[in-house]
């Protein structure tokens, strides 16, 4: 029987790596009573971190859904990985959940990974609560930490307790929304922001507030409702304090989380049907509406689709309907999920996180019912490496073990070079791809040569040509003949390729295509037939080909528009491939024609280091083309760095920036845009790709 919506919490825990998260939604499960187990993440031991490459780095490497009951609340927590490689567990997983966990190291503070983790769960709409996790540790400032967290996430945090002493002299919480008559050791003192906490709370309700302000107390239900109510505007973000080491706040951070983390009914969802968008009722009764937001698969090659309910109820051995599925899909029993482990279900209602297995036609992000739910933006990989199996006849079974790794993990994707026949691998870093390989290795017992990252850049023009190209060829019988006239324009991105091509720009224009992937537009405006129209479609393969070979260095080539205005066919010896080859030709010769150029990708960078590196890392990136944007501080003598940089010149920033700073550096970066490579430096990458074709 499925539950009532009001008693399901759903909580994705994230935040930085190291910061404790395993170990709390560990400690979690077993003060709850849900498992009986003494875990242990240096011991390999946890209940979480299950996987042989988790247990073998002592952190956490996908995201783990797992569940208990406490205060009668059914909670279904999500364990995420906390280094900024492996952001893309934790994005999936806020699609799942109203409120996001995020915890912060004590000793640590504030790092890159928790800034992302605050910002990518606003996005997704989740309510926000902190928790300070390893309070037992030495040398914290907790004042300074409370500072720099107001300062970095807003004056809207605040204390829901704070700890009776710091590091061995930790010996509790107090409350500071119940103060207890007597206290000794509180790091700041509870009374004191008692008032300001109960303010905070109450400015959302008028009259609460009046009548507080008049001299009558909110009751303890009465502040409770509104705490959720102020976390879901997210104009109250609470602050827990803990150590799982010493098992203190944990069972205090439970039941916060049973009045404070929002039910599902506190998240507007919506979304499309037919065009029109629309609001979901989490009703068991109402129409299913569910999303696929998680895929993983074990080594028994068992297929995991995690789904989150919206709406309706998903019942067991059940077909459903899933918007661009031709038929109805057949699932078969629901299951359970707790850390590795599953149980079956006969059915799941509105806020409700199941799994289905073997059910090959899920994928993250696949709606289920009617509707289509928006699909989960997932950054841009753009670290690559060549990828090839060390032993000859495992290329089979490599493409297979890749194929279910891009299926588990949206920011790993996987191409095929048609020139070099070459499976490229793209990932978010070098850490992201090296544990890609352990994991071939480990469970689909496949080894790897790799050779060395590859950037994305693209060929592009910036000018117009024209030109022609005839290809004639006689070697006895019928021959080749075929000759294209074309016209190559430059076709900047963001262009609309409707308003483009139009009468007023090509008098005779009779077609257009537009490849989106390439932002390439080629338009026919051939008159008289110069060339017959059933040819039209090979000269589109032939563009398409030389598209995708590129001209100058071998990369894509991107925002050009092509016309077709004139050629010449033959009787007897054109045909297809006769057409396709000189269209490739033309295009080539008229792009070399017009000024070519490299574009490289540009990435953001958000780079978190002690203050007293920040002259190391702006020296630093100026060597590497690169410049700083931004710079504000994140408390406790740690500053946080926006820059701009090439991917070329970062793709391994990771050694680097642990050099400088002596491992206390962390940094994310993501994709911002293409721009034209500086010309000393495009002529080195001409060189070197023409010698390497000279060398293949």
């Amino acid at each position: 029987m499925a539950r009532n919506v009001n008693d399901i919490r759903n909580i994705a825990v994230s935040g930085h790596g190291s910061a404790g998260k395993t170990s709390l939604v560990d400690q979690l499960l077993v003060q709850s009573g849900a498992v009986s187990a003494k875990p242990d993440v240096d011991a390999g031991t946890s209940i979480c971190d299950f996987d042989e490459e988790e247990k073998h780095h002592k952190h956490s490497v996908e995201s783990t859904v797992a569940h208990f009951d406490h205060a009668g609340k059914h909670f279904n927590v999500i364990d995420n990985p906390g280094y900024p490689d492996l952001v893309g567990q934790m994005i999936g997983s806020f699609r799942a959940v109203e409120t996001a966990l995020i915890a912060i190291d004590a000793h640590s503070g504030i790092k890159v990974n928790t800034r992302r983790a605050w910002n990518e769960a606003g996005k997704a709409g989740c309510g926000r609560i902190l928790v300070i996790t390893k309070l037992d540790t030495d040398n914290i400032d907790f004042p300074g930490l409370i500072n720099s967290i107001k300062e970095v996430f807003g004056s809207g945090c605040a204390l829901l307790n704070v700890p009776l002493g710091l590091g061995d002299a930790l010996s509790g919480v107090a409350s500071t929304l119940e103060v207890p008559d007597e206290i000794e050791g509180a790091a700041l003192d509870p009374q004191e922001i008692h008032e300001t906490l109960v303010e905070s709370i109450i400015e959302i309700d008028e009259a609460v507030m009046e009548r507080y302000f008049e001299g009558q107390m909110p009751s303890t239900e009465e502040l409770n409702t509104l705490m959720a109510t102020a976390i879901a505007e997210g104009s109250l973000t609470p602050i827990l304090c803990i150590s799982t080491k010493k098992n203190i706040g944990v069972i205090e951070l439970m039941d916060s989380l049973a009045v404070a983390a929002l039910p599902p009914t506190a998240v507007a969802r919506t979304a499309t049907k037919e065009g029109d968008i629309l609001t979901l009722k989490p009703d068991p009764s109402s129409p299913l509406a569910a999303q696929v937001f998680k895929t993983r698969i074990d080594p028994f090659v068992q297929r995991l689709s995690f789904i989150r309910v919206y709406s309706g109820t998903l019942k067991k051995d059940s077909s459903i309907e899933s918007p661009g599925a031709r038929k109805g899909i057949k699932i078969g029993p629901l299951l359970s999920v707790q850390a590795n482990e599953t149980s079956p279900v006969d059915e799941a209602g509105p806020g409700e996180i199941v799994a289905v297995a073997k059910c090959e036609e899920f994928h993250t992000g696949t709606s289920l019912g009617e509707v289509q739910l928006p699909p989960i933006a997932y950054p841009t990989p753009m670290v690559g490496l060549a990828v090839a199996p060390k032993s000859r006849g495992d290329e089979a079974k490599l493409s297979g073990a890749l194929h279910k790794i891009t299926e588990e993990d949206p920011t790993i994707h996987l191409d095929h070079d048609p020139e070099t026949k070459e499976m490229v691998l793209t990932g978010m870093s070098e850490l992201h791809l090296m544990l890609i390989q352990e994991r071939l290795k480990r469970r689909d017992k496949v080894e790897v040569d790799t050779k060395e990252p590859k950037i994305p850049y693209r060929e592009t023009i910036q000018t117009d040509a024209d030109g022609s190209y005839r290809h004639k060829k006689q070697s006895g019988g019928s021959g080749q003949f075929a000759e294209v006239h074309i016209r190559m324009f430059s076709f900047p991105e963001g262009t609309d390729p409707a308003d483009y091509a139009v009468k007023a720009r090509f008098p005779h224009l009779k077609k257009s295509h537009y490849h989106e992937r390439n932002n390439f537009l080629w338009v026919d405006t051939v008159v008289g037939g110069s060339i017959p129209g059933n040819f039209m479609p090979a000269i589109e393969k032939g563009f398409l080909d030389r598209l995708r070979q590129g001209v100058v260095a071998g990369y894509p080539v991107q925002n050009v528009c092509v016309e077709v205005h004139f050629g010449k066919d033959h009787p007897v010896d054109s045909n297809e491939t006769a057409f396709k080859m000189a269209a490739s030709k033309a295009f080539a010769k008229v792009f070399k024609g017009a000024h070519p150029s490299l574009l490289e990708p540009v990435v953001n960078m958000h780079i978190s280091v002690p203050a007293d590196h920040v002259g190391d890392v702006s020296s630093d990136l100026s060597g590497r083309r690169g410049q700083m944007v931004g710079m504000e501080s994140s408390g406790g003598g740690i500053s946080t760095i926006e820059a701009k940089a090439p991917l070329a010149e970062v793709s391994t920033y990771a050694r680097t920036l642990s050099s400088m700073t002596g491992g206390q550096g962390s940094y994310t970066m993501e994709f911002s845009h293409y721009e034209v490579v500086p010309g000393n430096v495009q002529q080195e990458i001409i060189s070197s790709a023409k010698l390497k074709d000279e060398e293949d």
